[in-house]
């Protein structure tokens, strides 16, 4: 099956660039310069992935990913020439499915590009098998991608529902950041990538669970996370 991808960059020549080095790969691709253009590009296109840049005018790509995922579960591989974890934590909290900082090797992008189409794909062989979980006032509806506490409704970002989703799957199981980190990503995390943490914290945070007396998720420290909740029988 071909895959198209779509290049939201306003800088020409690395599209120049990507595009022949993406279709080198068999990949077909489509450019676009104007970021606003996406909007109107979608309503008659949908790419396998697209790779969206973070610095454009008019709008940026986390602002341009936030109102993406408003409609839309397409793969986002963002670009940066920044590399730090809060700008990858923040690309990840806006929607994004993986984050590659400037410079890259294009190889390294090919990589991600077909990671993230085969858990996409994976994501949709699946979804037959998708369940409501239910730990006390906490519910988990997998299919829908909604998470509600004492029936208010949980506004979880797509990375911190992904590892919320896994730790309900696999209760009283040490889930280590590297399993993790590869869940959200498709690679393995190094030792000081604090991504997973970071997104934790966050989850904790509106959960209202204290890391000091969990009743949700217990820290084993340096090794990972555990789901100490007990499910409801529904």
């Amino acid at each position: 099956m071909s895959h198209n991808i779509l290049i939201v960059d306003d800088d020409i020549k690395l599209c120049k660039m990507l595009s022949r080095y993406l279709r080198d790969y068999s990949y077909s691709v489509d450019v676009i310069n104007n970021p606003l253009m996406l909007e109107k590009y979608l309503k008659s296109s949908k790419p396998s992935v697209i790779i969206l840049d973070i610095m454009m005018p008019h709008i940026n790509g986390f602002d341009l990913c936030k109102k993406l995922r408003k409609n839309s579960d397409i793969p986002v591989i963002m670009l940066s020439a920044r590399g730090e974890v809060e700008d990858r934590i923040a690309g990840l909290e806006a929607g994004a499915d993986d984050y590659l900082a400037k410079p890259f090797e294009p190889r390294e992008l090919i990589a991600r590009i077909y990671a993230v189409i085969k858990r996409f794909e994976h994501s949709e062989d699946t979804a037959n098998n998708a369940a409501v979980y239910q730990y006390g006032e906490l519910s988990i509806d997998t299919d829908k991608y909604k998470a509600t506490m004492d029936g208010s409704n949980l506004e979880l970002t797509k990375t911190e529902f992904i590892i919320l989703s896994l730790m309900v799957r696999n209760p009283y199981i040490l889930l280590s950041r590297d399993r993790l980190y590869n869940e959200l990503t498709g690679f393995d995390c190094d030792a000081y990538n604090r991504t997973v943490d970071i997104s934790v914290s966050r989850l904790r945070t509106k959960l209202n669970d204290d890391p000091k007396s969990p009743k949700y998720i217990k820290t084993v420290w340096g090794e990972g996370y555990m789901f100490i909740a007990d499910k409801l029988d529904t």
